[in-house]
């Protein structure tokens, strides 16, 4: 990328999705919203991996590009920069269970460039993110609503 490019960079995220060995399917929905959310303009997708962990612990990475048929995401592999490195694969490998599948996405948020540019010429950095779990939120509401319902 060049230096302009990187001074138009959104915040950049990763996730990895887990599927319990037998249930990994890359294809179908998943795809499909992933792919809606990069034709919106809403994502751009650096790089994208897949994991497997062998009942053993050994980790095995592929790129799209060494996946075999790819379906629609075919549309993505062409654009990818291939920007995990072995000591990234292997740490988010740390968290999958044993003989399971997880799909590593690595995206920019490129709704938010023009905020993160804007911020940066300013000369404020980014210093702390994070992200809430859904399941977080679903346990808080639900914690709150048995409160309201004993009438505390």
């Amino acid at each position: 990328m060049s230096e302009y490019e990187l001074s138009k960079l959104g915040p950049v995220d990763y996730l990895v999705i887990e599927f319990p060995e037998g249930q990994q399917s890359f294809s179908g929905e998943v795809v499909e919203e992933l792919l809606k959310l990069v034709e919106a303009g809403t994502i751009r997708v650096i790089d994208a991996v897949i994991l497997t962990k062998d009942d053993d612990g050994t980790v095995d990475a592929l790129e799209l590009s060494d996946a075999g048929d790819l379906g629609a995401l075919v549309e993505l592999e062409a654009e990818l920069a291939e920007l995990l490195a072995a000591d990234d694969v292997e740490h988010l490998a740390n968290a999958m269970d044993p003989g399971s599948v997880a799909g590593v996405l690595v995206y920019e948020n490129t709704w938010a460039a023009p905020f993160a540019s804007a911020a940066r010429r300013a000369g404020g950095q980014l210093i702390a993110n994070g992200r809430i779990p859904i399941q977080a939120i679903i346990a808080s509401l639900e914690a709150d609503e048995a409160l309201e319902s004993r009438g505390a």
